[in-house]
């Protein structure tokens, strides 16, 4: 967010929500270095498998959004791919009760369209994205 509000103050960028797919380039860099680190950090750290893992199936999951994204040229939601595998990360490690999260991403789904940063399908491809790379990768490496 630091990237982000320091880009707008700079006039690189129109305001918090870099709506141009164009100018999301530098954010998500950040973005993934920032996760890089702290991968290492609770790699070095000695973190449970499940720590890990969760950080691993969100970098992966990133890098997926991004292919799309920029590979694609096609705006997917980040704010539905990191909800959604919010979601199935809680599901698998807390049990099925966690899925009444999805309520939780439909809301967030919902409110990308209303606020028309997103159409609905940029929505639904980021829920797939994050429950079936980050929620999928999640569960195979937390095994």
């Amino acid at each position: 967010m630091a990237v982000i509000l320091h880009g707008v103050k700079q006039g690189k960028w129109d305001d918090h929500h870099v709506t141009t797919r164009e100018h999301r380039m530098v954010p998500l860099l950040a973005t993934l270095a920032s996760v890089t680190g702290g991968w290492v950090i609770l790699a070095l750290g000695g973190a449970p498998r499940q720590m890990l893992a969760m950080s691993i199936s969100f970098f992966v999951s990133l890098l997926a959004t991004l292919a799309i994204t920029f590979g694609l040229k096609w705006k997917v939601s980040l704010h539905s791919a990191v909800a959604s595998g919010g979601m199935v990360v809680l599901a698998v490690t807390f049990g099925p009760w966690l899925w009444l999260t999805g309520g939780l991403v439909a809301l967030i789904g919902w409110s990308r369209v209303a606020l028309k940063d997103h159409t609905t399908g940029q929505v639904v491809g980021g829920v797939l994205v994050g429950a079936l790379v980050g929620g999928l990768l999640f569960w195979l490496l937390s095994r």
